[in-house]
């Protein structure tokens, strides 16, 4: 339950200056080695008749991606200094091979770090990027919203609780972020089902679990009546004062596509705190 690697993505925005700066806190924090990844897109032609680029000028457009990259990983080592060991690395594929790309070296650390999907570019390549980081590499994503945040190490976390697998595997996979917090509230939503009568035990067993382990944590029972889990869940982040979410990463992949369950998107496309998920 150590977090020793990270890898984080980034680009010319300013929501990835963000980005970095919260991965350099946590990796200083942690005493974590850092991977900064840059994904270049290589030039796209749809496949139609016999249309193709002219080998120049694929060549120029991939001298013209690796300068971008340079400069963005530039300052990446520029920002970080001697504070945090760092690599920063480009990789160059097709468009929908970059989350893949992603993917790969992200299975290779302790946590991937990205950013909530822009949805006002459209967004589309920026939400699978977010779903394979947790949902591809068998290891917990830390999403951050576009606004950044102010509290990393968090010192008051929310994780939601249900007794499933993965949210188990969130808990735990975030469990040095947790020992350093000053309180963990754990909460777990009753519903109208009638299969929740266990919740009340689930919860005070996994906060003695915590305490185990020198995480402050307790049990909070919440209904979900007439609200969805997502919006319960935002809810009480904000009246525990959260400065982080802690929940598992519900959905299945079929035929390469990722199928997020409804709470998972949810929380993702209406972010207002980081979010550590894990599937």
């Amino acid at each position: 339950m150590t977090i020793k690697d990270m890898v984080v993505q980034v680009d010319q925005t300013a929501a990835s200056e963000r980005r970095l700066e919260a991965a350099v806190k946590l990796s200083r924090h942690l005493g974590a080695h850092l991977t900064a990844v840059y994904l270049a897109a290589e030039p796209f032609v749809r496949r139609v008749s016999r249309l193709h680029l002219p080998d120049e000028l694929v060549r120029e457009y991939r001298r013209q991606a690796e300068a971008e990259a340079d400069t963005v990983l530039s300052h990446v080592r520029r920002m970080v200094g001697a504070e945090v060991s760092v690599d920063a690395v480009m990789e160059i594929g097709p468009l929908d091979r970059l989350p893949v790309l992603f993917a790969h070296l992200a299975r290779t650390a302790d946590l991937a770090i990205v950013g909530e999907p822009d949805r006002d570019s459209g967004g589309t390549d920026d939400a699978v990027l977010v779903e394979v980081s947790f949902m591809d590499t068998g290891r917990p994503a830390l999403v951050l919203p576009q606004a950044g945040t102010q509290a990393l190490p968090p010192r008051r976390v929310l994780a939601a609780w249900n007794g499933t697998r993965e949210a188990s595997r969130a808990i735990h996979d975030a469990m040095p972020l947790l020992q350093g917090a000053e309180e963990v509230i754990l909460v777990s939503a009753a519903t109208d089902k009638g299969d929740d009568r266990q919740l009340p035990q689930l919860g005070r067993a996994m906060a003695d679990h915590l305490k185990r382990h020198g995480v402050s944590a307790k049990p909070k029972m919440v209904t979900s009546v007439g609200t969805t889990i997502a919006d319960l869940i935002r809810r009480q982040a904000a009246e525990e004062g959260a400065d982080l979410v802690v929940m598992g990463g519900y959905g299945h992949s079929r035929l390469r596509e990722m199928m997020l369950g409804g709470v998972t998107r949810h929380m993702l496309e209406r972010m207002t705190l980081p979010l550590f998920i894990a599937h």
